[in-house]
């Protein structure tokens, strides 16, 4: 019987208790534990991964599955994806892979390996500077600008600025950035795309699209739903919006991926983030299939293999 290690913060979130659901319905056993039960022992010839007092993890469970790693310092975020990465390099299998974790954490680094394999993603400037922004802005050509935390998801910590006049939207974006760079952080400018409120959200386990939706704004531009929006069964999902998010997972290494896609007013379909580890339960709401289950039942194959 295959043994599924949940690697979580929270055992009671709903996404938690979803998946101890489908793994007893899939004939699963389950192991829930956070980053805080785990320690390392490294040296003479070994490495092991142990959980509590209990024994060695890969002993104890055939697969892992990360779920939101949360809010910690540099130092803990660091050893977090070393643990990780040892659990990996012992054979035990890990989903999502450490490294496909440690890229879609980082924005730009997402951004530009997913242009760097020719998928459409929104004009995005990057600097530790706001000197350099600011005499860069004109990248935008004078459109609205979103500014994002390099590190973050669910839409918390993103602006959007507007202005007129190109000399006022200058000045904005030096004020902001100066505020921001001042406290260490790195400056992440987006052209802001236009999609009427309007994005999709698709979540791809292994190399299928299981479940897809329309989010709507409520009030406001942001569509996610941690933001008020609004889940929406799309009435047909176009083949060219799956592929596009099958291809962003393989491009980043993701077995498991929620992508965000906007259409433009031009028709063009855009990749906006990569979620290593998703929620779903607003997906779950308009979605006629079990997605903890045929996330267990991906699992359960991962550790056959």
């Amino acid at each position: 019987m295959t043994t599924i290690g949940i690697l979580t913060r929270n055992p009671n979130s709903w996404c938690s208790r979803e998946l101890a659901r489908a793994c007893t319905e899939e004939g699963c056993r389950y192991l829930t534990f956070a980053f805080r039960d785990l320690s390392a022992t490294v040296g003479r010839g070994k490495i092991e991964v142990r959980l509590c007092s209990i024994g060695v993890l890969e002993d104890l469970v055939d697969v892992v599955l990360v779920r939101p790693i949360g809010k910690c310092s540099l130092e803990q975020a660091v050893f977090r994806m070393d643990l990780l990465h040892c659990l990996a390099d012992t054979g035990l299998p890990v989903v999502n892979d450490p490294r496909a974790i440690e890229i879609a954490m980082d924005k730009f680094r997402t951004l530009y390996m997913l242009t760097l394999s020719n998928i459409p993603t929104p004009l995005t400037l990057v600097s530790e500077s706001e000197y350099r922004v600011a005499e860069n802005l004109d990248v935008f050509n004078g459109g609205d600008v979103v500014v994002k935390p390099l590190f973050g998801s669910r839409g918390f910590g993103v602006f959007r600025l507007r202005s007129r006049c190109v000399s006022d939207m200058k000045d904005l974006v030096w004020r902001l950035c100066f505020y921001l760079s001042s406290s260490g952080a790195v400056l992440l400018l987006q052209e802001y795309i236009r999609h009427g409120g309007v994005d999709y959200r698709l979540l791809v386990v292994g190399d299928r699209v299981v479940a897809s939706m329309m989010r709507r704004a409520r009030s406001g531009w942001k569509t996610n739903i941690a933001q008020g929006g609004e889940p929406v069964k799309p009435q047909r999902l176009d083949p060219e919006v799956e592929e596009l998010a099958v291809k962003s997972c393989r491009v980043i290494g993701c077995d498991i991926a929620g992508v965000d896609i906007v259409e433009t007013r031009g028709g063009e379909k855009v990749v906006l983030e990569l979620n290593t580890q998703p929620g779903w339960r607003g997906l779950q709401a308009v979605s006629d299939v079990d997605i903890a289950r045929e996330i267990v039942k991906f699992l359960k194959e991962k550790a056959k293999k």
